[in-house]
């Protein structure tokens, strides 16, 4: 597996997205920018790959607080900064309507940024020295776009397909039907045929067909059985909180639980009518078997 030269992904894990670098003769690219708690490491990890070069252009594949955290920091260093985000939430990022954004109902945190522009569906862009296209990847975000770059056959896929799996289903969330559309973004990278995927979350890899046929043995699991997928959600919920805190107190957990509202409904629709203290309490059993979290009295650990 190689990448162009120009591009460097700078790995970050779970909390924050992956950050890809594109560096071209005149002209620097970042592809999405992180959690808002990671906002110094980011800009210290893109400062030293610049080496003093000035950061030019910002793109983002999707607008979850995980990708576009950093955004608002990394435009006050960097005042020329023109940011890009898919066109589906653009007025909501006009108008900086953190509920209709997401922030609010998953519980997150992302500071208000501007934006300049829309990355749209089916067209071309130059990014550094190389000619990118721009396609529509719905299902974990409705108006989420992956990046191609046909000469290399290099694919920035962001959350549509990971080596092991994909984001969450979130308009399955609100009750909008949506895995048929993470199974038509699947046909869609398969048809481009990438040699190297760059996802939004771990490393890069070469084998994109054995990724496609994980994530669809995936998706037909939450198919035939929906509340499966509520499960899933709600526990990358809870763990994308014990990321961002690192520790809780059961009662501030419950809390925070009971006022988000994606958080909230998950429960509601996939635990069969728990009350939420119990299925918390179950949901984070399921965290320490897995060795996501650890419990010391009343306080949860991430892990």
């Amino acid at each position: 597996m190689t990448l162009p030269d120009s591009i460097t992904v700078l790995e970050r894990g779970w909390l924050s997205s992956n950050n890809i670098l594109i560096r071209g003769s005149d002209i620097a690219v970042l592809i999405d920018s992180g959690y808002c708690t990671h906002a110094e490491q980011t800009l210290a990890l893109v400062e030293t790959t610049l080496q003093g070069r000035p950061l030019d252009l910002l793109l983002n594949t999707h607008l979850h607080s995980d990708h576009c955290g950093g955004n608002a920091a990394l435009q006050a260093r960097y005042p020329a900064l023109h940011t890009l985000i898919p066109p589906g939430h653009a007025e909501y990022v006009r108008v900086w309507d953190a509920y209709a954004l997401s922030y609010t109902p998953t519980g997150q945190q992302c500071p208000q940024f501007r934006m300049d522009g829309t990355l749209e569906p089916g067209t071309e862009m130059r990014l550094g020295d190389l000619l990118w296209q721009v396609h529509a990847a719905p299902g974990h975000d409705p108006h989420s776009v992956i990046l191609f770059e046909p000469a290399s056959r290099t694919l920035v896929s962001a959350d549509a397909l990971w080596e092991r799996g994909f984001g969450v289903v979130f308009p399955e969330l609100d009750g909008e039907g949506a895995f048929d559309e993470v199974a038509a973004t699947l046909d869609l990278i398969e048809r481009l045929n990438p040699a190297t995927v760059i996802p939004g979350h771990g490393a890069p890899f070469a084998d994109a067909p054995a990724a496609i046929a994980f994530a669809r043995q995936r998706l037909n699991g939450f198919v035939q059985n929906p509340a499966k997928h509520l499960q899933y959600a709600a526990k990358v919920l809870l763990k994308f909180k014990l990321l961002e805190a690192q520790q809780l107190e059961m009662d501030a957990l419950l809390a925070w639980a009971g006022r988000t509202p994606f958080f909230a409904s998950t429960f509601a629709a996939g635990t069969a009518g728990l009350a939420l203290e119990e299925a918390a309490g179950q949901l984070v059993k399921d965290l320490v078997r897995s060795g996501a979290a650890t419990v010391q009295g009343s306080l949860v650990l991430n892990a």
